[in-house]
């Protein structure tokens, strides 16, 4: 029985869901499936210009298995663009990244930064060095941490 497929960091999902050839009618074309994972690795890789280890990096993926993804979505696409085919983006074993937020003591300025990523060294407002990680316990006065359950005061909600 082969492993499990390790799941994928991709950052945001396309436009659109289909790409096809103008002037042919979807229901005489071939499709070919691209999958989110294969998109993202074409965007970091091709339109960003990322090295394949940062890229790999930011998808929680390795290095050699980045590369053999993005070799998969350079072949479909060929296919797709040679022999008229309909692309679909859909699937993949995929998930959005989790991000941490930073917070520049002397200005406000906020970062949020995908888990994987380094902590911001300097703010690039203020070039302050005075940054911090917002963590959960830090909720804003008056904000309930609880159930989420409104509670009843003498017949009136509060």
């Amino acid at each position: 029985m082969p492993r499990p497929l390790k799941r994928r960091f991709v950052d945001g999902s396309p436009i659109a869901t289909a790409f096809k050839p103008a002037g042919v009618p979807v229901r005489g074309l071939a499709a070919v499936e691209l999958r989110f994972d294969e998109l993202e690795a074409l965007r970091l890789a091709d339109l960003k210009g990322l090295y394949q280890e940062e890229a790999a990096k930011q998808m929680g993926i390795s290095r050699a298995t980045f590369g053999r993804v993005l070799d998969g979505a350079h072949q479909k696409i060929a296919d797709a663009l040679l022999n008229g085919k309909m692309l679909l983006f859909k699937g993949g074993n995929i998930e959005k990244p989790k991000t941490r937020v930073y917070t520049c003591m002397d200005c406000g300025h906020q970062f949020l930064i995908p888990f994987g990523m380094e902590r911001p060294q300097l703010c690039t407002v203020c070039q302050s060095y005075r940054i911090r990680q917002k963590i959960e316990q830090d909720v804003p006065r008056g904000v309930c941490r609880g159930s989420g359950r409104r509670r009843w005061r003498g017949g009136r909600r509060f």
